[in-house]
């Protein structure tokens, strides 16, 4: 599967992005799909994941509450919308695809990537 991801940009503290991760391929819903964020010199972390039929998702502490991730397999896609950015949300954000038969928390499942998508909140 390959993933393209958009969406990103520059927005005040306090709003809201949406980004967006369109997927090729016929067998969109057999994967886990996930978003990952990657600050300067460190590691991706898992910031929001969903499962293949949607029907599972889970978000990382620091974004309960203000990030809701959802997917349509009719379309291929996959969104996670955030509101109440706060600065320390400032990051490259990543889609991942992972078979759907492994544990969306399970970070090492995560075998397919998109480009990254910058987003800053400005304080």
């Amino acid at each position: 599967v390959q993933l393209q991801a958009s969406g990103g940009g520059l927005v005040q503290a306090g709003g809201s992005l949406r980004l967006s991760c369109s997927a090729s391929g016929r067998t969109f819903n057999a994967y886990n799909m996930g978003w990952f964020r990657q600050y300067l010199g460190k590691g991706r972390a898992l910031v929001a994941a969903i499962n293949w039929n949607g029907g599972r998702t889970y978000y990382a502490d620091s974004v309960e509450g203000r990030f809701t991730i959802s997917r349509d397999n009719a379309k291929n896609m996959v969104t996670l919308q955030m509101n109440s950015l706060k600065p320390e949300d400032t990051s490259v954000y990543y889609c991942a695809a992972a078979n759907g038969y492994r544990s969306i928390v399970d970070v090492t499942s995560y075998a397919y990537w998109g480009q990254g998508t910058q987003v800053t909140v400005s304080s």
